[in-house]
């Protein structure tokens, strides 16, 4: 039995929640007002539980590229718990998915005052959490993955965890490729266009594409990015196609 989330009066002011300082000296901070929350990272702003959208969105697309009933599923970057609750919902009972988060604390969070907010996606069996780097879990296992969706900093070109910067690299991409089976597809989340990455999957002569995603119901003027890449990519659902 879970216990109701915390109530806090709604006021102007943002509350503290939680607070954490890593070894690197980055500061993580969980604030809430009234029925939002965020996290922010040295300051600025990493996830918000107003605008989540993009990262549903993220899961739904890359699990409608899967075909087969017990994929094995590869999540980097836990945030609130958006992306991995919709792939939950997206993909079968026989699905397995490896969730990677560098902070344990961001995992406590998912435990408790975050849990409700996607409706508790960390309680599901098919779920494993590893507090560590996917990117070690990529070099690492010996296993084929059936997607691999990035949730990381704010994208290729906002990156505020710094050694995540390799992850967009063209010798991790490919490393990425290597993990992938061979309708594999991996799923970036991103807070802009980075036309930077996009050349690096042209070079790496990836299929891929680019989908924007509004923030807001009615206000598509500004968007967040979805990138698609594989070997071989369906081509519904697109704004930007290069196969």
């Amino acid at each position: 039995m879970h216990e109701d989330p915390t109530e806090v009066t709604k006021n102007e002011y943002w509350l503290r929640r939680a607070f954490v300082q890593t070894s690197q000296g980055d500061q993580i901070v969980l604030r809430q007002r009234g029925a939002v929350f965020d996290i922010r990272f040295n300051g600025w702003e990493l996830m918000s539980s107003q605008t989540s959208a993009s990262e549903r969105r993220l899961a739904t697309l890359v699990c409608d590229q899967i075909d087969c009933a017990a994929p094995r599923i590869l999540i980097g970057g836990l945030g609130m718990g958006y992306t991995l609750r919709a792939t939950l919902d997206a993909v079968g009972q026989g699905a397995r998915i490896t969730v990677c988060e560098l902070f344990e604390e961001i995992v406590a969070w998912n435990q408790g005052p975050l849990a409700p907010l996607a409706a508790y996606p960390l309680d599901d069996t098919r779920v494993t959490v590893l507090t560590k780097s996917v990117l070690d879990v990529i070099l690492s296992h010996e296993q084929s993955f059936d997607a691999i969706i990035l949730d990381t900093d704010n994208g290729p070109d906002a990156i505020m965890h710094s050694p995540n910067r390799i992850l967009y690299k063209r010798e991790t991409l490919q490393q990425i490729c290597r993990r992938l089976g061979s309708q594999g597809v991996v799923g970036l989340w991103s807070a802009t266009v980075s036309l930077g990455f996009e050349s690096v999957l042209e070079d790496i002569g990836w299929h891929w594409r680019r989908i924007c995603v509004p923030l807001g119901q009615t206000d598509e003027s500004q968007s967040h990015i979805v990138y698609l890449a594989g070997k071989t990519l369906r081509p519904e659902n697109c704004d930007n196609l290069n196969i």
